[in-house]
């Protein structure tokens, strides 16, 4: 709210005069400007956006993630306060000078920061932390579209891929008391409130079926046109803050003949549900509205595309919906029915989440007579737009950020922070029948052999296997006469990227772990690895720290 309020009056300031009568949206507003106006507002919140992101820069290197996707999938759950601000006050540059570009970004980001920091300030484990800033995101997304129960799935279908009780019941719980809070001041109104629209025949879903087969194969198109937006600006080395104001000067200039490209595109879909004028108009506007978004989203300006994406679905439904009702007018379709639907759909094949999708839409206009239909198209919108492209609108940040950041884990994690103290060792001298009972009390596969502290070797089970049916020799064996002396060990100040290349050139599930001297110190199983990357690190991990300082 305080994110909300804050961009409103900062949009007053850059309007000035324009916005003194009544306006509805940053549309009107931009109406009310004169020509130059219309450039210089984007333009300069740009410039003021690219110079909060250069400033800010400088923190980067003290702190590492900074962005809730990466924190909650690989990250430690802890997302870099100064970072997220900086990036925060960037889109509210953006978004109060009128960038194609959503406001979910940013509250999303304060939300899950906020869950950060209280995850820090209570000392939550990592695997909590993560489900956290997990719990902030869901928060963010209900709170800024009113709709409790999409904010939690997009959260467990986009960015933790599962719809697990043990995640999915604190999502719901954060977004319920998210979206009950905002009401609190909003109040509960639909965003996209719309007129009630039926089905008067079954034959009907077979257009709306035929919709969602066209948002499918259209939302790749709409995803490269996007990351194309993204090229086009790294062809040429510029300052970040040159870059955005080029993006913001981009806005302002199709601006000057069509102001409908301004903002995030919330008014222009509630405008395609009740009065969307001629279908050539909605057309010129979509393009316009998609080369602006390109622009900004092409720029670097820190913001979200869920809201555009929206509206790039129901003005491509509603022209659906038109040719449609063109072609077989004895059905009576509404077109505006069709830009419900194309919503949804495109949504679904855009984003991946066709659950979200269709829940998101529901919530967004609570017209319960659009489900079936939406259900049906998004369903198809999603396994078409796969079948085509498996990227998705999230795919790409999710996969190079997760990519960096387990190369940065792996990089930086040395072998003594995961390495647990071994109390199965044995002495060289260890008769046989003590080496048979003790692999019956351990779980792994390789026990070490340590004299004087020092580690010499292992035994191994598969090594001593020939002679468990012979029990003369369980006093006259020895651990020393079947010990591998020559097996690969691990040493404290090793990188895990280091022990990985070690695991993978032995069949050994558990590593001893040495120091100085060869002084034993305990051992690293592959699953203790795992375990860390997945967000599980072991209890030990706190005890094992201590050893290793101790040495």
């Amino acid at each position: 709210m305080g994110f909300r309020e804050a961009t409103e009056w900062l949009h007053h300031v850059f309007a000035g005069p324009a916005i003194s009568g009544h306006v509805e949206g940053y549309v009107d507003t931009f109406r009310a400007m004169p020509l130059w106006q219309r450039v210089a507002v984007p333009a300069l919140g740009g410039l003021l956006a690219g110079l909060t992101l250069t400033l800010g820069s400088r923190f980067k290197a003290k702190e590492n993630s900074t962005d809730y996707m990466e924190a909650v999938v690989v990250g430690d759950g802890n997302l870099a306060v100064k970072v997220s601000l900086v990036k925060s006050v960037s889109a509210w540059f953006s978004s109060a000078s009128g960038a194609s570009i959503g406001r979910e970004g940013p509250l999303v980001t304060l939300a899950s920061l906020g869950a950060s920091v209280a995850g820090r300030i209570l000392g939550f484990t990592l695997a909590r932390k993560r489900q956290m800033v997990a719990c902030g995101a869901a928060a963010g997304i209900a709170s800024a579209y009113n709709a409790p129960i999409a904010g939690a799935f997009f959260v467990a279908e986009i960015v933790l891929g599962s719809l697990a009780m043990e995640a999915f019941g604190p999502l719901v719980v954060s977004s319920v008391t998210a979206t009950l809070a905002t009401r609190a001041h909003y109040g509960s109104a639909a965003i996209y409130e719309a007129p009630v629209f039926t089905l008067h025949s079954n034959l009907e879903l077979i257009p709306y079926l035929a919709l969602g087969l066209a948002c499918g194969l259209t939302a790749p198109a709409y995803l490269k046109l996007l990351r194309s937006g993204e090229k086009v600006f790294t062809l040429v080395p510029l300052p970040v803050w040159l870059r955005l104001m080029l993006g913001g000067l981009a806005v302002g200039l199709l601006a000057l003949f069509h102001p409908e490209v301004a903002g995030n595109g919330r008014v222009l879909v509630f405008t395609l549900l009740h009065d969307p004028g001629p279908w050539e108009a909605v057309t010129v506007i979509l393009i316009c509205k998609l080369l602006a978004t390109t622009a900004t989203f092409g720029s670097g300006a820190v913001g979200g595309v869920f809201t555009p994406t929206l509206f790039t679905g129901a003005a491509f439904g509603y022209l659906f919906g038109t040719a449609a009702a063109a072609l077989v007018p004895a059905w009576g379709l509404e077109p505006r029915a069709f830009g419900l639907v194309g919503m949804g759909a495109f949504l679904a094949a855009a984003t991946g989440a066709p659950v979200m999708a269709i829940i998101m839409l529901f919530e967004l206009t609570l017209n319960y007579q659009i489900l079936m239909p939406v259900m049906l198209a998004g369903v198809v919108g999603y396994y078409t737009c796969r079948s085509l492209d498996p990227r998705s609108l999230y795919s790409d940040a999710l996969n190079r950020k997760g990519a960096a950041a387990v190369a940065w884990h792996l990089s930086t994690l040395k072998v003594g922070d995961l390495m647990s103290p071994d109390t199965a060792v044995l002495p060289p001298g260890t008769v046989f029948g003590d080496v048979a009972r003790a692999f019956l009390q351990s779980r792994h596969t390789f026990l070490n052999v340590v004299s004087e502290g020092r580690f010499r070797g292992v035994v191994s089970l598969h090594d001593i296997k020939p002679y468990l049916d012979q029990p003369d020799l369980e006093s006259l064996l020895i651990a020393r006469d079947v010990m591998r002396e020559d097996f690969p060990s691990l040493r404290a100040d090793q990188t895990m990227y280091e022990a990985l290349d070690v695991f993978g050139r032995t069949e050994a599930d558990c590593l001893s772990v040495t120091g100085p001297g060869d002084v034993f110190l305990g051992s690293v199983t592959r699953t203790d690895v795992l375990l860390f990357l997945a967000g599980k690190p072991k209890k030990e991990t706190a005890q094992s720290r201590m050893t290793k300082s101790a040495v």
